[in-house]
């Protein structure tokens, strides 16, 4: 078992590395084997290079240990259960340093009950995290049309769209695979497939 320590911070003036110390030490209690994964990107985006490499890297019965949701995810609901069942997919228990029923494993009926606690949880602090971003960036937003600022938005790739799709419906690669044939990050995949259509 690895513990795979992961920390964010959205911009490169923000410490990522804030949290580090504190969370080396908690990761003791479980196994002296970690791994650090320091990324400044926003939370807001699922495709991030160093959580790809995290979930690329893990193993099944890896611990993935975060300080608190909103590290981990600032995503939309859509998009957080993608990276949620990617974290499934890949065999990780997500670990919480600031949500105490996520420390312990319980057995049987307990257990259960724990992890649909633990799950409701973390669904309800990730959406505050997003609600919290998006009253920031709505602020932003009015302070920028005030300025008469108007940014271009991005229109998304339909030919790789087209072409994941194609290569899923073989059912002979593994997204991984996908995602590196077609040129576009993991999530992408995961997005693309969920949504079911070209968009």
């Amino acid at each position: 078992m690895t513990i795979r320590i992961y920390v964010r911070a959205s911009t490169k003036d923000q410490d990522a590395k804030r949290a580090l110390s504190d969370l080396i030490a908690f990761s003791k209690s479980y196994d002296d084997n970690h791994v650090e994964y320091i990324e400044n990107y926003s939370g807001t985006k699922l495709n991030r290079p160093t959580l790809n490499k995290l979930l690329d890297d893990a193993n099944q019965g890896d611990i993935l240990l975060v300080e608190s949701v909103d590290r981990l995810s600032r995503l939309s609901q859509d998009d957080f259960a993608i990276l949620k069942q990617r974290i499934k997919d890949k065999g990780l228990r997500l670990v919480v340093a600031d949500l105490p029923t996520t420390h312990t494993i319980n057995d049987g009926m307990t257990g259960e009950i724990l992890n649909v606690v633990n799950n409701m949880l973390i669904d309800l602090l990730a959406t505050m995290a997003k609600l919290d971003n998006d009253k920031r960036r709505e602020r932003i937003k009015q302070g920028l049309a005030n300025s008469g600022y108007k940014p271009s938005g991005k229109t998304a790739n339909t030919e790789k769209h087209k072409r994941i799709k194609e290569l899923a419906s073989q059912n002979n690669m593994t997204k991984e695979e996908i995602a590196k044939a077609v040129g576009v990050g993991v999530a992408t995949v995961y997005r693309v497939l969920k949504e079911g259509v070209v968009s």
